[in-house]
């Protein structure tokens, strides 16, 4: 083989990578949202084994929320500085192995401190995933893969779901968590065949040059952290308070729904227990469904267009639901709902990696999209508290409000590509 062919085959190796990528960082998502439901199935167990109140066995998932936002602000910082691919192994390390730990616990504060330990890498992993696949992904069609991979998560929903209802009743609670061991061996297995994407390599090597540089021409030249320099960066400061803002209200509206829909089925609906499991199961592969379609559709027509589309129909159909529902047209209505409140993720991702250059990419979406988990943290308690005013549904229609906010802060002021990390 001559060198023209032998350069050949390497520049196509390396272009199909990205699926090898996509592969791990798909059960990656898989298995952070499978490792995100699993608590919630055993909650019940929970409050058996340790006597729990109603108010410490939500207060569980506060500590996961708690450990999620931290967890997914310094794995952006992570990224930027150690890499992408070893965020991604040691976020799939700590979040296995805290939460096959889970299983050993006897008390509520030993769950709650270890629950907390794990999500860092649960967040931690969300932001590390998509920053690297964004870098690996052709441009072209970069918003349909990431959409697909969102769905990554929707599918650990299905199967957390197939596990609880195998587990659970013969096995108990423990054994639920202990098997979360078992991607333990995706970490070993991609540290050997996945690579640092080009854009973070170029970038660390800028990054040293102006280190040289400053050493050389004196203090004022010296690099500072990673969000002293987003926050130097005119746009990059105005990126970040944009997301910060559109993931706050889209997470209030997302997490809201997640933890409250299947109350409304059952309480406010009259629904029993298989029958609403059966219509959530349908909720969510609609939802796995509207990420693809609109990843493919935001290679098209733009990602401005799609995810405001997604946002602004997820607040008109909100108040449709709580308005006009009954027993005989609510799968129906369930069906378009997932699948529109699924497209905004399906392009989220996308969106806000191209809004960052690659020197400061990670700590800026890991920054915006954490802090904006103070509205994940919020929604259940608001909602809640709407809930014992009214009904579930009012809390519904204050949902919709944050969907509606959500959609028009990126389409007044968030450009599509501005950093491609393809061209960087």
């Amino acid at each position: 083989m001559d060198a023209v062919s032998q350069a050949g085959a390497v520049a196509r190796a390396k272009s199909h990578t990205w699926i090898l990528v996509f592969i791990f960082c798909f059960l990656g998502l898989l298995i952070d949202g499978a490792d995100l439901m699993l608590l919630s199935y055993s909650l019940n167990s929970l409050k058996a084994e340790f006597g729990l109140t109603n108010v410490e066995a939500g207060s569980l998932g506060s500590f996961t929320l708690a450990g999620m936002a931290i967890g997914g602000i310094y794995g952006g910082w992570a990224c930027d500085r150690f890499g992408r691919v070893k965020t991604v192994v040691w976020s799939i390390l700590l979040f296995s192995v805290g939460t096959a730990a889970l299983g050993l616990t006897q008390s509520y504060w030993q769950f709650g401190i270890v629950r907390f330990l794990a999500s860092l890498g649960i967040g931690a992993l969300y932001v590390a995933c998509n920053t690297l696949m964004s870098e690996y992904v052709p441009t072209r069609y970069r918003t349909t893969v990431l959409g697909t991979l969102q769905a990554g998560w929707s599918v650990g929903y299905i199967v957390a779901t197939l596990l609880a209802g195998w587990i659970l009743p013969s096995h108990g609670w423990r054994m639920l968590f202990y098997i979360a061991i078992v991607p333990v061996g995706l970490a070993v297995v991609m540290q050997y065949f996945v690579a640092e994407p080009q854009a973070w390599i170029e970038a660390q090597a800028a990054r040293a040059r102006q280190s040289v540089e400053g050493r050389q021409s004196g203090p004022m030249q010296k690099q500072g952290s990673m969000y002293k320099q987003i926050f130097a960066d005119p746009q990059a400061c105005r990126m970040f308070i944009c997301w910060t803002l559109t993931a706050g209200f889209l997470q209030f509206g997302y997490y809201g729904v997640n933890n409250w829909m299947p109350s409304y089925l059952e309480s406010e609906l009259g629904l029993n227990l298989k029958s609403m499991a059966g219509y959530m199961v349908g909720t969510y592969t609609a939802m796995i469904l509207g990420k693809v379609l609109a990843g493919m559709a935001a290679d098209r027509i733009g990602r401005r267009t799609v995810f405001a589309f997604g946002a602004l129909g997820t607040a008109v159909f909100l108040p449709v639901i709580v308005l006009f529902q009954s027993q005989e047209n609510i799968l129906w209505m369930l069906v378009v709902f997932g699948f529109l409140y699924g497209i905004p993720y399906g392009v989220n991702a996308t969106y806000m990696t191209e809004s960052f250059e690659a020197k400061v990419r990670g700590s800026a979406v890991g920054g915006a999209y954490n802090v904006g988990r103070l509205g994940a943290a919020i929604a259940p308690a608001a909602i809640g508290f709407l809930a014992s005013q009214g009904s579930i549904g009012v809390g519904f229609l204050v949902m919709g409000a944050a969907y509606f906010i959500c959609g028009v802060i990126p389409a007044l002021f968030i450009r599509d590509k501005q950093f491609d990390p393809q061209r960087q």
